[in-house]
């Protein structure tokens, strides 16, 4: 188990988002939107656990998601799919969202492609998975 000081885990979440300070760290601490900090001897430490809870609570905040819902939402969530949102962090960079192009197929599949996919391509795609889609609906 990786043990992290509030200074440490700070800077290993300013490389996913440069505008969070330590005082953001304590705050979500305090909140309770991350879980308790672990004792590791003596001391109260971070873990990855919590690394991972930091990154979900910072994707879900690009969306405008509030911390109260955030943490309504995270709440009963296994720790993997904590994880999966907080890989996810990188799809909502301002830049990002701004350069690529997200499709809607249905109400639960949307497609995001990057702003170097030919027309071609993105046509080829969307027909796919709405082709995929159509055919799930009639299972």
């Amino acid at each position: 188990m990786n043990g992290y000081t509030a200074k440490q885990i700070t800077e290993l979440l300013q490389q996913d988002e440069p505008g969070i300070n330590l005082r953001t760290v304590r705050y979500y601490t305090q909140i309770g939107i991350v879980p308790p900090l672990e004792l590791a001897g003596n001391k109260r430490v971070y873990t990855d656990k919590h690394l991972h809870y930091f990154r979900a609570v910072l994707t879900l905040s690009r969306t405008g998601e509030t911390l109260a819902a955030i943490q309504e939402r995270l709440k009963d969530l296994p720790l993997d799919e904590i994880r999966r949102i907080g890989e996810s962090m990188d799809m909502y960079r301002p830049e990002r969202v701004l350069e690529n192009e997200t499709f809607r197929i249905s109400e639960d599949v949307y497609i995001t492609m990057g702003p170097h996919a030919s027309g071609e391509l993105k046509r080829k795609i969307i027909a796919a998975v709405t082709d995929v889609v159509k055919g799930e609906n009639r299972l």
